[in-house]
C-alpha cells in the first residue's frame, strides 16, 4: 500500500477492525518512511450489477449515487451521517443478495423509500417527491395521507 503523504509503499498494519457490518475490514496503517499514518479500507470485490432504467438503458450499479440521494434528502434534517451510510450499504447488501446480474431502477428507488420512511418522514417526502415526479400538490397529499394515520 502506497503513503499518500510520501508515497513509498512500506507500511506496517497498527489495527484491523471489521466495519460496514463486516463486509469491510478497516486498516490503520504506518508508513515506515514518513511516519504518519493512514486508513485503508479492504472489501471483496463485488459482482457488478446493473442497474435497468426506466428508458431501457442500462447502467452500472454505483452505491455513491444512492448516498448522495440519501445525503440530499437528509439536508438540514436531524439524521446522523453514519445512519446515512448503514442505509447505503443495508441496501446494496440486499440488491447484490437477491439479484444476480440486473435490477430495475424502481426497486431500488423502492428500497430507498422504505429506508428512509423509517428514519425521517421529511426526508422520506423530499426523496418521494424527486422520485415519484409528483406534477402536483394533490399527488404530495395522496402520499402523505398514510403516513398522518
Amino acid at each position: 500500500m502506497r503513503c499518500p503523504y510520501c508515497r513509498k509503499d512500506n507500511d506496517r498494519v497498527l489495527d484491523s477492525r471489521s466495519a460496514e457490518e463486516g463486509s469491510v475490514v478497516r486498516r490503520r496503517r504506518e508508513c515506515l518512511a514518513c511516519k504518519k499514518r493512514f486508513t485503508t479500507y479492504e472489501k471483496v470485490e463485488a459482482r457488478t450489477l446493473y442497474v435497468i432504467k426506466k428508458d431501457g438503458r442500462r447502467e452500472l450499479f454505483d452505491r455513491d449515487k444512492i448516498k448522495k440521494g440519501l445525503v440530499i434528502a437528509c439536508t438540514k434534517r436531524p439524521v446522523p451521517v453514519q445512519k446515512i451510510d448503514e442505509i447505503t450499504a443495508k441496501i446494496e447488501q440486499e440488491l447484490l443478495d437477491k439479484y444476480d446480474r440486473e435490477v430495475r431502477a424502481h426497486v431500488v428507488g423502492d428500497l430507498l423509500m422504505r429506508e428512509l420512511k423509517r428514519v425521517d418522514h421529511v426526508a422520506y417526502v423530499r426523496f418521494a417527491s424527486v422520485y415519484r415526479a409528483f406534477k402536483d400538490v394533490t399527488e404530495f397529499i395522496k402520499e402523505l395521507k398514510p403516513m398522518l394515520k
